[in-house]
């Protein structure tokens, strides 16, 4: 099988073991940097063009696009799918993951388990917003933040509507959530490829900090999911119709609660706390699915 990884920088972890583990399971594996593709979408016969030539023709192709790239990078995957060639996740479907809010309606009209949350740009009555989701404190996020970034915690009252009128003079869309205090500054990384978890980890935010994220100095450790966690991931992955994905859960009083599905996780700190083999079971996935044109929307949309 010829396979394409879409990717910026061919050193990153996540990168290296996709290729490594497609050449270990006998397969013919690519590095494309996203950016430098370009394409030929006036002909009847779609092409992907990358150094002065049209690329050849993969079976299939795993996108490790990042949030800033998004646009483009969904761009790219579209066109390899009207071409014939199996993403292990649709363009559509990464496109809606990477809108937190569309997201957290989706996953809302399916009945999964998320906090309350409010979506605002320039509301009327901030107190209102605030009481809405349960009160102070509260989690404020920027709706385009990643990794943790653009994501504050409000004590107060008083700091919530400080930081929400901040975000609001930048012209800002943000989310307003209620505070999982009982998950004690710790949430549960699933990994879901296939309709499965492959694995999960816990990850718990260092002293002093509420964002369990790695990039901002969490820990990660192995963790056992009860089976209304893992039905809760993998109806998450459903819902948003990734093959591959990272879903974020905490532990809540009323249950498992939906933070985040990210549709191009990160493999270095789950691979490291589970000790599995996490990139060689989405290469066979790849093997077992990845057949012309076996795509929901063919790259129509």
């Amino acid at each position: 099988m010829k396979i394409a990884i879409l990717s910026r920088n061919k050193n990153l972890y996540s990168t290296r073991r996709l290729k490594e583990a497609g050449e270990n399971l006998g397969h013919e594996v690519d590095i494309i940097d996203t950016l430098h593709c370009y394409m030929d979408i006036s002909s009847n016969r779609p092409t992907v063009r990358f150094k002065g030539e049209a690329l050849p023709h993969y079976d299939a192709v795993i996108p490790r696009i990042g949030a800033s790239v998004t646009f483009y990078g969904t761009a790219v995957v579209r066109q390899f799918e009207m071409m014939g060639t199996f993403s292990i996740n649709e363009s559509v479907a990464i496109s809606r993951s990477r809108d937190k809010l569309r997201s957290m309606q989706l996953l809302s009209r399916k009945g999964i388990g998320m906090p309350r949350t409010g979506f605002a740009h320039h509301p009327d009555r901030i107190d209102d917003l605030i009481k809405n989701v349960g009160g102070a404190p509260v989690v404020i996020k920027l709706l385009e933040g990643t990794q943790g970034i653009g994501v504050v915690l409000a004590d107060t009252q008083k700091a919530a509507e400080s930081i929400i009128e901040a975000f609001m003079g930048l012209n800002a869309n943000i989310l307003v959530q209620e505070y999982i205090k009982e998950a004690g500054g710790a949430d549960i990384r699933c990994l879901v490829v296939g309709g499965k978890v492959v694995a999960a980890m816990k990850r718990q935010a260092a002293a002093g900090e509420f964002r369990s994220n790695l990039h901002r100095g969490g820990s990660a450790s192995l963790v056992r999911l009860s089976p209304e966690e893992r039905k809760t991931a993998i109806d998450a992955a459903k819902t948003m119709g990734l093959n591959m994905c990272g879903v974020d859960i905490l532990r809540s009083n009323n249950g498992p609660v939906v933070m985040e599905v990210n549709s191009s996780p990160g493999l270095e700190g789950i691979e490291s706390a589970t000790g599995k083999d996490v990139a060689g079971m989405i290469i066979e996935f790849l093997a077992k699915n990845a057949k012309p044109n076996n795509t929901k929307t063919r790259g129509k949309g």
